[in-house]
C-alpha cells in the first residue's frame, strides 16, 4: 500500500504513520510544521519514522496548490489529519480556520482526484454535534448544532467529501474523533496541559464548575479505527464516530491524574468559555458494525501509559521547560475538547 498522510508529524498522525509502516506500507507525510506549538515537538514525534526507508517526509502546506500539483502520483489512500485544531483559537481567528480546514480539505480532495485515490479518510470531530442534547451522539441524528468556527469547518469537510464521493467515486470515510489523548498529545490539550502544570507545581484552571464531561479516546484505539477505515470496502460515503463511549467528568479526570502522578492538584475555577459544549458521548455501534472496531483502552489504563511517557519525556529533556511556550502563556488555559 502507498498511503499519504497529511499532518503526519502531529500527535495522531505520527502514531498512525508508525502503525502503517509496521504493516509494510509506504507512507508519504505532508506537514507544514505549523507554529501552533513548537516544531521540536513534531521532530520528536518523527524521530523513529525518519529512520525508516519506507517513509517520506515533506514540508508542505495543504493551502499551497502549486506544491500539491508537483507531488501528483498514484496513491492507494489518503488520510487527511492536517488542519487547525482547537475550539477557542478558532473563535479568535475564524478566517484562518476556514482557509486551512475547508479550502485545504478542498485542495486535498482535488489532489486525491488527480492521484486516482480510491479511499480518503478524513479526521472530523465530535464538535460537529455541538449542543445536541441527544446523547450518546449517533451519526444518524440529524441534529447537528456546531457552536464554534472549528466545528463548522469540520462539518464543511464532511460535506465536501460527500460531493467528491458522489461525483468522482472516491470512497470517503469521515471519522468523528472524540477527545483523543495519549503519548505525544498536543501541549495545549487538557490532559497534557494539566499533567505538566501539576508536575511543575503550578495550579490548573478549570472552566465552569468542573461538571463538563468528555468522551476520552486513547490514541492507539483511534489509530486502529483509522486502519479499519482504510480497509473498509463497502459504501462510498460514511460518517463514523470513534469514541470510548464513556463520559468522564472533568473533576473526575483531575482525580485520576492525581492518582497516576501521585500529586494533589491546586485547582482554580474560572468562567465557562464560548464554544465549549457541556458534554460529549459517542454512540460507537456503527463503528463496530461497519468497521469491526471497538476501543480497548480504559481511561485508567490510558492515563497510566500517558503518565509513563510524560515522566520519561521530562526526564530525557531537562533543558526544555514543561510545555515550552504554551506553559508560559496565561491565555492558553485548559482545552477540554
Amino acid at each position: 500500500m502507498n498511503i499519504l498522510v497529511t499532518g503526519g508529524a502531529g500527535f495522531i498522525g505520527s502514531h498512525l504513520v508508525e502503525s502503517l509502516l509496521s504493516q509494510g506500507a509506504s507512507v508519504t507525510i505532508l506537514d507544514n510544521f505549523d507554529d501552533f506549538y513548537p516544531r521540536s515537538f513534531k521532530e520528536e514525534n518523527l524521530a523513529s519514522i525518519r529512520q525508516n526507508s519506507s517513509a517520506r517526509i515533506l514540508d508542505v502546506d495543504i493551502r499551497d496548490v502549486a506544491a500539491l500539483r508537483s507531488l501528483i502520483q498514484p496513491y492507494d489512500s489518503i488520510v487527511h489529519l492536517a488542519g487547525k485544531g482547537g475550539v477557542r483559537p478558532s473563535i479568535e481567528d475564524p478566517v484562518t480556520y476556514q482557509e486551512v480546514n475547508v479550502a485545504g480539505t478542498q485542495n486535498m480532495l482535488e489532489f486525491a482526484r488527480a492521484c486516482c485515490v480510491r479511499c480518503f479518510v478524513f479526521a472530523s470531530s465530535s464538535s460537529v454535534y455541538g449542543v445536541n442534547p441527544n446523547v450518546p451522539w449517533s451519526e444518524s441524528d440529524c441534529v447537528l448544532s456546531p457552536i464554534s468556527p472549528y466545528a463548522s469547518t469540520k462539518l464543511s469537510g464532511e460535506f465536501l467529501g460527500h460531493v467528491y464521493s458522489h461525483l468522482y467515486g472516491i470512497r470517503f470515510i469521515a471519522l468523528r474523533l472524540f477527545t483523543v489523548y495519549g503519548p505525544r498529545q498536543r501541549p495545549d490539550l487538557v490532559i497534557r496541559k494539566f499533567a505538566e502544570r501539576m508536575i511543575s507545581g503550578q495550579s490548573i484552571q478549570v472552566y465552569g464548575n468542573g461538571s463538563s464531561t468528555r468522551d476520552y479516546t486513547f490514541v492507539a484505539d483511534v489509530v486502529a479505527g483509522i486502519c479499519h477505515a482504510l480497509a473498509y470496502t463497502g459504501s462510498k460515503y460514511e460518517v463514523v464516530n470513534l469514541g470510548n463511549s464513556e463520559g468522564v467528568p472533568l473533576l473526575e479526570l483531575i482525580r485520576a491524574l492525581e492518582r497516576e502522578l501521585d500529586i494533589t492538584a491546586e485547582i482554580g475555577f474560572v468562567a465557562a468559555q464560548p464554544g465549549d459544549v457541556p458534554r460529549t458521548l459517542a454512540d460507537i455501534e456503527k463503528a463496530a458494525r461497519l468497521l469491526g472496531w471497538r476501543p480497548t483502552t480504559s481511561i485508567d489504563e490510558g492515563l497510566r501509559i500517558f503518565g509513563s511517557w510524560l515522566r520519561e519525556r521530562i526526564g530525557s529533556t531537562p533543558t526544555v521547560s514543561l510545555g515550552e511556550t504554551v506553559m508560559s502563556d496565561p491565555n492558553l488555559l485548559s482545552r477540554h475538547g
